[in-house]
């Protein structure tokens, strides 16, 4: 390979990782500032009369707003993509999450759930993009170096949830700064969706040469969905992610509750405990993935990690102080770190070059599902016993690592 392609691989990485960073990003700061805003009713979001199950149920509507709009919005985009190129179709998916990001905090201000349901539509369509990013990746990867790369794309999400969470719940928490409250995080997320978009536009080059003319089908989530699992080579592997973005969703969506709940967590503590997370797995991502990924191939590590996942997760319904739940996010961080991204490489390995966009299009609609579903459902278990949401996501991750034993490589075995 020539220096200078290798210099336009690097160029075309940065930008699109970090437009990984600042979806996570927005994620990270949604994290500590929704649950205080809806659950505890911090500012004012709901007149006095409404209960606090009502609260937590619409707390889970409005986080199944963004993955909802994602399942139409991915396929759409990761079509699209195929069809214009990676670069025109992420410019426009950063400026839809800058104007997104923007409405939530006019929604904040003036305490309008209306407004707060659009932005995250809004958001959540646009923040589709990570299809783009993952067929953008595969684009200049190879099949040696394309776990490692996807592993770049976990990191990226990991200093995310190390960000996020961090800036959100102290931007949020007025107690610090007189002048900080929940919708400066927000504003701040906006400002970063264009200083991102400026960087794709000096700094990404396209990585896709040959485009493919697609028809575009704004329901093709729906069909995607069904394609999915009529795939031969790549149902069984749907199945274990679907499995897998249950687990993970019910344990991020929902153990802040737990956190306030259980310890009267605020704003900012929220916002260190998924900060700590987000380092964890940045490390892990950034150090341990390259060493496993040369040692083990990618279609080895997720059955071990699936389980040990799943372990580390339930682990936390028998604490009974927080640092006991400090304690345990390191052994989560490793399996669920060194696991996703080989899952992703998986998906992205079945799919032939001109299928990456929307083959990566279709695994991020089920990510989406598997993220919504918990939103709806969690809302409803946590007003019967807040330690449920947990409990469920160690079952539905242990499901993902059976799975993966007994329907993706017993299928692939066989061949």
């Amino acid at each position: 390979m020539t220096e200078k392609n290798i210099s336009s691989k690097s160029q075309s990485l940065f930008p699109v990782l970090l437009a990984t960073f600042i979806d996570l990003l927005g994620i990270g700061i949604v994290i500590p500032v929704l649950a205080p805003l809806m659950v505890s009713n911090t500012t004012g979001m709901f007149e006095a009369g409404i209960s606090e199950d009502t609260r937590e149920i619409l707390y889970g509507l409005l986080i199944a707003s963004y993955p909802i709009a994602q399942f139409f919005g991915a396929p759409t985009l990761g079509t699209l993509s195929d069809r214009y190129g990676r670069k025109p179709i992420l410019e426009f998916a950063l400026l839809g999450s800058a104007v997104g990001y923007g409405l939530f905090a006019i929604g904040v201000i003036y305490d309008s759930l209306p407004i707060l349901f659009f932005s995250r539509i809004l958001d959540g369509f646009t923040g589709g993009n990570i299809s783009i990013v993952y067929s953008a990746v595969a684009d200049i990867s190879t099949s040696r170096n394309k776990a490692r790369n996807f592993g770049l794309i976990g990191m990226m999400f990991g200093i995310g949830f190390v960000v996020g969470p961090f800036v959100g719940g102290v931007l949020a928490d007025s107690t610090l700064v007189s002048w900080f409250n929940p919708s400066l995080p927000f504003w701040v997320a906006s400002g970063l969706c264009f200083f991102n978009l400026l960087a794709v536009r000096v700094m990404f080059k396209e990585t896709l040469h040959e485009l493919f003319h697609q028809k575009v089908d704004f329901l093709a989530g729906f069909k995607n969905m069904v394609l999915a699992f009529s795939l031969p080579n790549l149902r069984n592997l749907f199945i274990t992610t679907f499995l897998a973005g249950l687990g993970f969703a019910f344990f991020t969506q929902f153990f802040q509750v737990l956190l306030i709940k259980r310890w009267s967590f605020g704003e900012s503590e929220i916002g260190y405990f998924f900060g700590f997370i987000g380092i964890c797995i940045a490390l892990v991502q950034g150090g341990l993935m390259r060493p496993v990924s040369k040692r083990f191939r990618s279609d080895q590590i997720p059955g071990v990690t699936l389980f040990g996942l799943a372990i580390a997760i339930a682990t936390n319904v028998f604490t009974t102080e927080a640092w006991m739940a400090f304690a345990i996010i390191p052994l989560i961080a490793i399996f669920h770190g060194l696991g996703y991204p080989n899952l992703a490489a998986l998906v992205s390995d079945e799919a032939t070059p001109e299928q990456q966009g929307r083959v990566m299009g279709i695994n991020q609609s089920i990510n989406s599902v598997a993220i919504a579903v918990p939103s709806v459902m969690a809302g409803f278990l946590g007003t019967i016993n807040y330690n449920l949401p947990t409990i469920a996501a160690a079952f539905f991750t242990l499901l993902a690592g059976l799975s993966f034993h007994f329907l993706f490589k017993a299928h692939r075995n066989k061949k």
